[in-house]
């Protein structure tokens, strides 16, 4: 005999205290946390439990009895159901504050390791239209935001729901997109790509991706920008020799002819299941199958496949900090680790004797190759594969012992047999640059028996969301 589940509860009047993980907030009710999205500190609420464990419980809110004196008016009409941004309704300074302070709960709290007093976060030099890539995924079927069927019949929202849409995909719709109209973290340009594909789509009665199915020809949209002027467009399709080919070729030559500023108009013809692009072939339809973004006298080329820090003026205040702590005198051999297409490793080549880049995409090293070879930089080294296969004993016994080491793995952090191999390496300075401080913390653990953390510098890439790149320098003891 099954039980029946109690009905989970309602708690009324409760005030909101901290931000916490995620970009969620918490209160706490009769010493139990709860953690309730979109809402701000001083915020008070009634609230509908919707999971409730041992130590905590997630709740929604289900009526604002009072809003907060710590709030920001959202700006995008996206707010509170796209998901991307979800700090708008908390002002830039106070996510400054809360970023800070999370970089310093996690480097104590998981780290456990001797810290010195952090410097104070750099902000974002744009809070808007700071981002140089957006991707938007493509679907037969848009998503209802709860609003809409609350208030629309039911029949008007299941029609509703067969319209397709070009957006961005929400957790735990998988095979629906949310349709954006405008999106603030990229120049406005995008917003009229985007649209314009979408509207070239429906009004041609081109078919969007069915996820569950896996059919339909329209499948992604990746736009990406420059502070060169480039703009690249990359267009994701889905057809065979039935047809959908002719159709994909007229849209792209619709886009060519409506924005002769696209500088790199490509796509592709992807059969897989995911909408992943590493290992699938890009073809050009106008212009080149790059751009290039500059950082103080260099060029750095950008291919479809790059990876490129997102928040490109901020990005150079993150290699500033890492070249001021490396600290290089002119003599240095340094390791770059996960170097991408070069960027830190060019950035830094010309205070080091020698800098050896390792990254595990082959597309990004040839770019960074190439990004050598454009700025007459003729003292970097670059190899492409898994590093924790490629920086071994027997490599360092090659290339020689690294005096200084820049890291900047993915969120994950650094595989074990990396760490151990950095500590046999025993370089005099490693700089650490992460975008999670969490497995960052982790890592400086298991550095700890070797290094000392000497300086902590919160930089701040992403305004309006909980992430936050922290960069670290740690010296040997």
């Amino acid at each position: 005999m099954s039980r029946t589940k109690k009905p989970l509860p309602i708690l009324e009047n409760v005030t909101i205290t901290d931000v916490a993980a995620e970009g969620k907030s918490l209160a706490r009710v009769n010493d139990m946390v709860v953690f309730v999205p979109w809402t701000v500190p001083g915020d008070v609420v009634d609230l509908q439990v919707r999971r409730k464990k041992h130590s905590f419980m997630e709740a929604e809110v289900i009526r604002f009895i009072k809003y907060s004196n710590v709030r920001a008016t959202p700006f995008c009409q996206h707010f509170g159901v796209c998901g991307g941004c979800k700090w708008q309704n908390l002002p830039y300074e106070e996510q400054l504050k809360n970023k800070q302070k999370q970089v310093h709960d996690q480097l104590t709290r998981i780290g456990k390791v001797e810290l010195p007093e952090f410097r104070p976060i750099l902000g974002s030099v744009k809070t808007q239209a700071y981002r140089n890539k957006l991707d938007f995924g493509c679907a037969n079927k848009r998503y209802l935001t709860k609003q809409e069927i609350a208030t629309l019949p039911n029949d008007e929202s299941q029609s509703l729901k067969d319209i397709p849409a070009i957006g961005f995909h929400i957790t735990g719709a998988f095979d629906k997109i949310l349709p954006i109209e405008k999106c603030w973290l990229m120049d406005d340009l995008h917003n009229q790509i985007r649209n314009e594909i979408r509207d070239y789509a429906m009004k041609n009665g081109l078919s969007f991706f069915d996820l569950r199915q896996q059919k339909g020809l329209l499948r992604d949209v990746i736009i990406r920008n420059s502070n060169t002027g480039e703009w690249m467009v990359i267009i994701q399709f889905h057809y065979d020799e039935t047809g959908g080919e002719k159709e994909a070729l007229g849209l792209l030559q619709h886009i060519a002819d409506k924005f002769s500023n696209i500088s790199a108009l490509l796509y592709l013809n992807n059969q897989k299941c995911n909408d992943t692009i590493g290992d699938q072939e890009i073809l050009v339809f106008k212009g080149n199958d790059h751009i290039f973004e500059t950082m103080e006298d260099l060029k750095f080329k950008v291919g479809p496949k790059s990876f490129y820090q997102t928040n490109t003026e901020q990005a150079y205040h993150l290699y500033c900090v890492a070249r001021e702590l490396a600290n290089l005198k002119g003599d240095e051999l340094v390791y770059d680790l996960y170097t991408g297409t070069g960027t830190i490793a060019n950035f830094v080549a010309k205070k080091a004797r020698k800098v050896i880049g390792i990254e595990y995409v082959p597309e990004a090293i040839e770019d960074a190759k190439i990004n050598s070879e454009v700025n007459h930089i003729d003292n970097t080294l670059f190899y492409a594969g898994d590093m924790k296969d490629i920086l071994t004993d027997d490599f360092i016994a090659e290339h020689g012992r690294p005096d200084v080491i820049i890291t900047d793995p993915p969120r994950a952090g650094m595989h074990p047999d990396v760490v151990k191999t950095i500590l046999r390496a025993a370089p005099k300075r490693i700089v650490y640059v992460s975008c999670n401080p969490a497995t960052q913390a982790r890592d400086l653990q298991d550095l700890d028996e070797a290094y000392k953390v000497a300086a902590v510098q919160p930089v701040d890439m992403f305004p309006h969301t909980p992430h936050v790149e922290n960069v670290v320098l740690l010296e040997q003891r």
